[in-house]
């Protein structure tokens, strides 16, 4: 196993679980730019696991599917979650501790502090959207490799948000008011914004001329389509009201940790210079005090061209004993990534019992990830969890509110028949 993150993670508790021994392969303690600790599993925010609404999101979905097929990632999130209303949010430290502490810990893993330098003849490569140096080449030489870019959010402390320009409240009344809200009006909101655009931006070499995945566009790239784009996006105030009445724009902040020291800028990820960050940003009322624990920061995803080199159970086309897991296959996300390494620990171990092969059903999203990453596809981009890519959608309900609920309530009941059917 190469790569400890969330597929390797997965991957590797799942088939050490089930008796098999597991040699895992990770660069820590030694560290990247993008890394900070020296534990398995970083996120790079608390919200990085989304919504947890089984029935009205596809990653609220996907997440109660894992969970009913026992998985690392949903347990370790059970025991350091941190209160965000309907989303998922943990606290980073503890969710990464729980994690390192029950793979470093388990009788049947190994763990080998290095740098995979070279692809194996059989096994799971799971190193994540970050893959460089010499294994990076050797992806790339067996099979071409594709990038985007992301980006992520700045962090900032809680004692230096001004509250008498903050409210605590979440949309429509719902959660427990886990979210500070940062109102601006009309006048302020386009300062900023204009402020935003023309700020001084990160040159990453040859960044600029190469695609960002759309989920993760960074705001200052939103803001340059139009005044209003950010109004109608992440700064949209529906929902919310301030002194009696909606205000005509809000940030968001979330908790990044279960004290509630830190706050993350919800839908801020950008690449613009620290400086600039901190010049922007102060610009919103509620943060002109603002003390940034943490700027954010653009970096290049690498993934596969995966239908053409992959199978549906993740195995390589032309070597059918290793297996890919993880944001390199095309799945774009954290609870994405996860799935895919739990479903390439069972396929392996499938691989070592001599059991045929069966994918998830394609009715339940984590079937539906492995399927698309594998179908014939010309235009091949980084997907995440969604109701599009599940097999019958209800197309003849028009509430979707109840078509949601329909989807949800069939992908649960065909992965509880799968699980006592095939996997484990």
């Amino acid at each position: 196993m190469i790569g400890a993150g969330l597929a390797g993670s997965e991957a590797a508790y799942f088939l050490a679980e089930h008796g098999v021994h597991v040699v895992l392969c990770d660069m820590k303690p030694g560290l990247t730019p993008a890394h900070s600790s020296e534990k398995f599993c970083e996120l790079v925010c608390s919200n990085s696991l989304k919504s947890d609404d089984t029935y009205g999101n596809a990653c609220g979905l996907l997440k109660e599917e894992m969970r009913m097929l026992g998985s690392l990632t949903m347990a370790a999130a059970k025991e350091s979650r941190v209160p965000a209303g309907g989303a998922l949010a943990v606290d980073r430290e503890k969710f990464s501790a729980y994690v390192d502490e029950h793979l470093r810990g388990h009788p049947n893993i190994t763990v080998l502090s290095e740098e995979a330098e070279e692809l194996p003849a059989s096994g799971i490569v799971a190193t994540g959207p970050l893959t460089q140096g010499k294994l990076y080449d050797a992806i790339e030489r067996k099979f071409g490799a594709l990038h985007f870019f992301d980006a992520s959010a700045p962090i900032v402390s809680a004692e230096s948000v001004d509250l008498t320009q903050a409210f605590a409240e979440d949309r429509y009344g719902r959660g427990t008011g886990d979210y500070l809200n940062c109102p601006m009006t009309r006048e302020e909101y386009e300062a900023f914004v204009s402020a935003l655009v023309s700020a001084e931006r990160t040159i990453l070499r040859d960044f600029e001329k190469s695609d960002v995945f759309e989920g993760c566009m960074p705001v200052e790239v939103m803001a340059a389509r139009g005044m209003d784009t950010l109004r109608f996006g992440p700064f949209k105030p529906v929902g919310l009201m301030w002194e009696g009445k909606r205000p005509y724009a809000v940030l968001q902040l979330r908790r990044e940790n279960e004290e509630g020291t830190s706050y993350g800028l919800v839908g801020c990820q950008t690449n613009l210079k620290f400086g600039e960050q901190k010049r922007v940003f102060s610009m919103i009322p509620a943060l002109k005090a603002a003390e940034f624990e943490r700027f954010g920061v653009m970096h290049r995803n690498t993934y596969l061209e995966s239908p053409k080199c992959l199978n549906a159970d993740l195995s390589v086309k032309d070597c059918p004993d290793l297996f890919f897991a993880g944001q390199i296959t095309g799945v774009e996300g954290y609870v994405e990534s996860a799935a895919s390494g739990l479903v390439a620990g069972y396929h392996v171990l499938n691989r070592l019992l001599q059991r045929p092969t069966v994918v998830p059903p394609a009715t339940t999203v984590i079937g539906a990830l492995s399927r698309y990453v594998a179908a014939e596809n010309k235009n091949f981009q980084p997907m995440n969890a969604n109701y599009g890519i599940l097999e019958g959608g209800y197309e003849g309900v028009r509430d979707k509110k109840e078509r949601r609920k329909l989807i949800a309530e069939r992908a649960l009941y065909d992965i509880g028949r799968f699980k006592r059917e095939y996997f484990g």
